[in-house]
């Protein structure tokens, strides 16, 4: 049954007449007459009845009407979420990222995008190494990632979002740390490095040593750690001070102390398949890089 049609009958229903239905509809009473004819002979029924000046429904008319209001309203629903998912206004977007990330632009960008985008569904995922969350994007977990190191790989396409300083977190009793002011890359000779394991985060670890070693620097490992957490821990009790991107001073762990690293800088890439451009994911991409800081 045409959805014209049914509206018709639901506005003829709310007028109570043909004419006044014919004028809101912006249709000549004559056409609008023809189509309940029509109507009524192919369900074999009478809709409306007579009643004064006016018509009402008949009995079979009152069900048609209640199922189409409902059936109307379904396909305006229907119609309304084609757009808005063709607007990238809703779906569901699943975004890697790491805590040098979210602790830093990443978690305000994502607090305004729930507020741009309130019909989406946004699925986040905490992944330690970046090798993962390129994996996660290449196998489809993952729909977009914000990460440091992303693995080159010419099925994955990578957008520069933002920059970040480096810094040094050192244990609040050493000597470095008595001041706050930017250190030389030259105090990581100075002290052991609490670092990530090579194997676990691969591209991490030899973010740290190649710093070093362009600044002619072999690096003394102090301990290793899997985590944020355990790293910072490691630092307060001495073993040894981190460099870590310098949004992480917002976890104010107790007993470290932190200093930006000079001239140093870190980059976060926002990293998705090759070819995929969805709506959603395209909006979101220019919405977090509306955002992206300097």
């Amino acid at each position: 049954m045409d959805l014209r049609v049914l509206g018709y009958v639901v506005a003829i229903a709310e007028e109570g007449s043909i004419s006044g239905a014919a004028r809101r509809l912006q249709l000549t009473q004559p056409t609008l007459s023809r189509q309940l004819h029509d109507l009524e002979r192919r369900l074999g029924v009478e809709l409306f009845a007579r009643a004064g000046r006016g018509i009402v429904p008949t009995a079979a008319g009152e069900a048609l009407i209640r199922r189409a209001v409902h059936i109307l309203a379904d396909a305006d629903a229907a119609l309304n979420d084609v757009r808005l998912a063709a607007e990238g206004k809703t779906g569901r977007l699943t975004v890697g990222f790491a805590g040098s990330g979210i602790n830093g632009a990443l978690g305000d960008a994502l607090g305004r995008l729930r507020a741009e985008l309130p019909d989406v569904d946004l699925s986040l995922v905490e992944l330690f190494d970046d090798a993962e969350m390129s994996v996660g994007i290449l196998d489809g977990s993952l729909d977009v990632a914000v990460q440091r190191l992303p693995v080159r790989d010419a099925r994955l396409a990578t957008r520069v979002w933002t920059h970040e300083p480096l810094a040094i977190f050192l244990p609040s009793g050493h000597p470095l740390a008595r001041t706050s002011d930017p250190a030389p890359v030259s105090v990581l000779g100075e002290i052991p490095l609490v670092l990530w394991p090579r194997e676990s985060a691969p591209h991490a670890h030899g973010e740290i040593t190649t710093l070093c070693h362009s600044a002619g620097i072999v690096p003394r490992v102090g301990a290793r750690g899997r985590t944020v957490q355990t790293i910072l821990a490691l630092v307060a009790a001495g073993f040894g001070a981190a460099v870590m991107t310098d949004s992480y001073r917002v976890l104010h762990r107790e007993g470290v102390t932190s200093r930006r690293l000079a001239g140093t800088t870190t980059t976060l890439h926002l990293v998705w398949r090759a070819g995929d451009m969805s709506p959603l994911l395209t909006r979101f991409m220019t919405a977090l890089s509306g955002r992206a800081g300097g």
